[in-house]
């Protein structure tokens, strides 16, 4: 797949983004790898300055709302670093069918690496009024029951869902609306 048409145009309005791993690899499913994503997402927030209002981590993939000033190199930033722990994580665990897959099917445009964890792009979507917001955040929370993962949102332990319910989720956010 190619460069994204899809751009962050405007930093007052909140986006809509997803990505996925290469191949649709399972990664998320190992609670470890879960962890550095939720890990980036806070530092994203405290030290990029982005506003992350909702979010699920599915098995092969995430999606978020997220809002602030340089989302593009933000969000870059923070996946490389993810992408260097999850391989980091990766190879001291001897998870070398994973290691080959994201080798053998690296784009051929990558030639300055060994591996290539995300499939390329975001695609933001940016959401300029509260129903676009509310839709996505309804997306977001009930793709794992869409999934047969769960029965309810809130079971869904890597998700904003819980929060929205008055409950303690796993990392801070900025409740929208809130």
């Amino acid at each position: 797949m190619g460069r994204s048409r899809y751009k962050f145009q405007e930093s007052h309005y909140p986006y809509f983004i997803t990505s996925s791993i290469l191949e649709e690899l399972p990664f998320f499913c190992n609670p470890q790898i879960a962890k550095i994503l939720l890990d980036q997402f806070i530092f994203m927030q405290k030290k990029k300055g982005v506003t992350l209002y909702s979010y699920v981590i599915m098995p092969n993939h995430f999606h978020a709302i997220v809002q602030g000033v340089d989302l593009a190199n933000s969000l870059r930033l923070t996946k490389s670093f993810a992408a260097r722990r999850m391989l980091k994580h990766l190879q001291d665990n001897g998870h070398t069918r994973w290691l080959y897959k994201l080798k053998h099917n690296k784009r051929n445009h990558k030639v300055w690496r060994t591996y290539q964890v995300w499939e390329e792009g975001l695609h933001p979507k940016q959401l300029s009024t509260v129903k676009m917001v509310n839709q996505k955040m309804q997306y977001i929370h009930f793709n794992p029951v869409k999934g047969g993962f769960v029965n309810k949102p809130e079971d869904w332990r890597y998700s904003s869902a819980r929060d929205y319910l008055g409950m303690k989720g796993l990392i801070p956010l900025t409740l929208f609306g809130g």
